[in-house]
């Protein structure tokens, strides 16, 4: 099965974790980074287009800082990440010239992917990169980011990296064999799984947390990467990233490390775009009888099924969507702001220029802009 997914693959979507890229110092360990440029090399010469998205800037800074463990202030990770983010890219600079390969770093935050506008711009640049036979190394902007526009980790920007890239196949590489039942760091009975069909909550708990001492990301935020990527239609492969040759291995179809399959129907490029990279500005919530007309006829959301607002956001702000039970079930964009869907809540659509002095539509979220979770 794995060699009929993978051949058709013409862009691939490589994410390397800090765990990966670094020895037991913390410093680069240029032999995998070497191995891995190796692997990127043998996919370009089979005609594929490869994106990376690598972790170890912070890592390697740490170590030229002469600092024995993670950075615990912005300012200190700020600092590591500009002087790590040239070695970074050195690194793999010479590793792939030695195939006739360039590379070009791209910087992101989060503020360049919620800006629909932005976020065309950064996939007509990877477009025209990929286009021009060059790698491009994508990396958060760790030297100006803050709290308010940062991914969270590199295995959720990965996810995201592979919406905008409109790639086949997201591989990321980490420090252990691939998913298992449970942490076999803790547990020697944990199983390797080489197949999921499907993200349920069970696996989900599997996944735990993080046990790194270097990255940012644990399991879970893998398995959480792949559920966003499979949401987009696009299959997710874990494996050992500082075994030689497992992506080559990988694409030709061997059974290393574990294989997420996506959902059976992917969400379009746009209504992923707004279920998993826009940061909610605030909930919605509302009536059983709201909720169940958009779980099931996938209608737009009236100010007749709403109850009441959390938060304060502007017309064309992403909320969450939740029930009764306070749980989200579902993500749009807002036709009206806070202010106003407090004042519509329990009215009907012909009702709202009675309430306002004005309408923008008939709808608080319109179910071309609404996804459900």
């Amino acid at each position: 099965m794995r060699r009929e997914l993978f051949k058709k693959i013409k862009r691939v979507v490589v994410k390397i974790g800090s765990r990966v890229l670094t020895d037991d110092d913390g410093a680069l360990d240029m032999r995998v980074i070497g191995r891995i440029c190796d692997d990127i090399a043998v996919l370009r010469r089979q005609g594929r287009q490869v994106v990376v998205v690598s972790s170890g800037a912070i890592a390697a800074g740490r170590s030229e800082l002469g600092m024995t463990e993670k950075p615990k202030t912005i300012p200190h990770k700020q600092a590591a990440a500009a002087i790590g983010q040239t070695r970074l890219m050195r690194a793999y600079e010479e590793a792939l010239a030695v195939h006739g390969l360039k590379v070009a770093q791209v910087l992101l935050t989060s503020e360049d992917l919620t800006s629909r506008q932005r976020f065309l711009n950064a996939r007509a640049t990877l477009d025209a990169l990929l286009g021009f036979g060059i790698i491009p190394v994508i990396n958060e902007n760790d030297t100006v980011v803050v709290e308010e526009i940062k991914f969270g980790d590199n295995d959720n920007l990965s996810a995201l990296v592979t919406n905008v890239a409109e790639a086949g196949l997201l591989v990321i590489l980490t420090d252990i064999e691939g998913f298992y039942s449970s942490d076999p760091r803790s547990n020697p009975d944990a199983v390797l799984i080489p197949l999921v069909r499907g993200i349920t909550r069970e696996v989900e708990r599997a996944a735990g947390g993080s046990g790194s001492t270097v990255g940012t990301g644990g399991m879970a935020t893998k398995v959480a990467a792949a559920k966003k990527a499979g949401k987009n239609g696009v299959p997710t492969i874990i494996v050992p990233g500082k075994h030689e040759g497992v992506i080559t291995a990988l694409m030709r179809g061997e059974e290393v490390g574990t294989l997420f399959l996506p959902a059976d129907a992917g969400l379009n490029r746009r209504k992923h775009w707004i279920a998993y990279t826009l940061k909610p500005a605030g909930r919605i919530f509302v009536d059983d009888g709201a909720r169940e007309v958009l779980l099931k006829k996938g209608k737009s959301l009236l100010p007749s099924g709403v109850v009441r607002v959390e938060g304060r956001f502007e017309r064309g702000s992403s909320v969450r969507i939740c029930g009764a039970d306070e749980l989200e079930f579902a993500r749009g964009l807002s036709d009206y702001s806070s202010s106003e869907i407090t004042r519509l809540a329990g009215h009907k659509s012909s009702q709202i220029e009675d309430v306002l002095g004005y309408r923008y539509a008939d709808v608080i979220v319109h179910r071309d802009n609404l996804v459900v979770l």
